[in-house]
């Protein structure tokens, strides 16, 4: 299958976390070839902008006509646009070469504040260039001005986002990320409303993810996805790239672009890794840490984010006599229990992707300590009631309690029970091999006893 062309027409960063530079990364890591049309030059770093060179519009032209008239493309977007003069250029190549599937971020603000578009250029943004969009991705402060009124709710995005697509563009998808609460996307198509929310991630790295979503966006539409089914790809990509975004420099870091795709280039390697460790584990007669529920191991891909990212063995681990077995091979999204415990750790320690749950036992805990292991522990009767009462909250609640006081992360967390609840020893490691090892280690020393 030929690979699909995006044309990013957009500024360049020299800080490389915006711009073009955050456009060609995110459209290969989505699978498609990048090609660019740079509209400005600029001198820029995670503290903010220090200056702006407009390129003349005589070669923003020729740059289309030097990509278009050779490479051509399937989809297209466009950031960064600075000027009256240059925007008229965009839109007359973009109507003289029919790019039928073009974004339009409507880039006026940089996240430091910097003005990015001029006043004068405003009108021409909404005259000459939002009429030719499949759709427009605003912030809430671009939206305002786009809309000309103020956003403080969803239902003030909606209001909003009808009166952009009054404007022109078949589709308008106003980006929530400045008001309060979950991180909502109203997408509106001029006769419905799509709501695309995933939760707020508490960072200040997250210079560029309006470019980033824009072309993910357009690679999407390239890639022959509906315009749902665009944004709601672009929406779990930048997610992923912000949750694992880069502190580089002294003020808002990039997001991490390659995130997803190193996720994803990991499968094979994730369930080699599982299935290797339970060879070693079925080599011992470790059926003594298994407990009455039987255990499970996990293994997380990198930068993940949902169960389905975190590898386990279907049916859990039996124990057979003295012995172990799996009856399945592993695979992603098998154990719920155990990715909460993972994705939990891995929130404050990305490096530990694995974990593995042991029989409990004070004997077990004393081994544990004879070892060096780190232990930490947590009380199920000091749990919430709202959390006791949703199915599996318990894991990710007693884990994240643990971390959230303990600088490092430790070996061990176990708890002693509740009402109709086994207590438990989990096993925290960077990898299966980690887990196992410690697994085998407290099994040889309670057939010692």
């Amino acid at each position: 299958m030929q690979v699909k062309r995006v044309l990013t027409i957009a500024g360049s960063d020299s800080g490389g976390g915006a711009g073009i530079q955050a456009d060609l990364k995110t459209i290969s890591a989505l699978g498609a070839f990048g090609m660019s049309v740079i509209t400005a030059l600029t001198a820029q770093n995670t503290l903010g902008v220090q200056g702006v060179f407009e390129i003349p519009p005589e070669f923003v032209e020729k740059q289309f006509d030097s990509v278009l008239g050779d490479i051509g493309t399937d989809a297209a977007k466009t950031g960064m646009l600075s000027n009256s003069v240059i925007l008229r250029a965009v839109a007359k190549k973009i109507r003289e070469y029919h790019i039928e599937k073009l974004v339009v971020d409507p880039v006026m603000y940089a996240k430091g504040g910097a003005s990015l578009l001029a006043r004068e250029a405003e009108e021409t943004l909404i005259k000459e260039l939002l009429p030719l969009a499949s759709v427009a991705t605003p912030n809430i402060p671009e939206a305002e001005a786009l809309a000309g009124m103020t956003i403080k709710t969803i239902y003030d995005m909606k209001q909003a986002a009808k009166k952009i697509v009054s404007l022109g563009t078949r589709n308008v998808l106003i980006k929530g990320g400045h008001l309060e609460g979950p991180a909502t996307d109203i997408l509106y198509d001029g006769l419905n409303f799509h709501s695309f929310s995933s939760e707020r991630i508490a960072t200040r790295n997250t210079h560029g993810t309006g470019c980033t979503y824009a072309s993910a966006i357009a690679t999407g539409l390239a890639q022959g996805l509906s315009i749902v089914e665009a944004v709601e790809r672009a929406k779990r990509y930048v997610t992923v790239a912000i949750r694992f975004a880069l502190p580089i420099g002294g003020g808002q870091g990039p997001t991490n672009h390659m995130a997803h795709l190193l996720r994803e280039s990991e499968r094979y390697a994730c369930l080699e890794a599982l299935g290797s460790a339970l060879s070693k584990l079925e080599g011992e007669p470790c059926g003594n840490i298994v407990p009455e529920v039987q255990s499970n191991l996990g293994y997380a891909l990198p930068f993940s984010s949902a169960n389905e990212d975190v590898a386990a063995f279907p049916g859990r681990i039996i124990r057979v006599d003295r012995n172990v077995y799996s009856v399945r091979s592993p695979r992603f999204g098998a154990s719920s229990h155990i990715a909460r415990i993972i994705l939990t750790a891995m929130r404050h320690d990305s490096r530990y992707r694995s974990a593995m749950n042991i029989r409990f036992s004070d004997e077990t805990i004393g081994i544990c300590r004879e070892l060096g292991y780190a232990i930490e522990s947590f009380d199920r009767r000091d749990e919430p009631k709202d959390i006791k009462e949703m199915e599996g909250s318990s894991l990710e609640w007693g884990t994240n309690k643990v971390l959230s006081r303990t600088p490092a992360m430790p070996d061990i967390i176990f708890d002693r029970g509740d009402v109709g609840k086994e207590p438990m020893i989990r096993i925290l490691g960077q990898t299966p091999a980690e887990v196992v090892e410690k697994a085998i280690q407290v099994s040889r020393k309670l057939r010692e006893f």
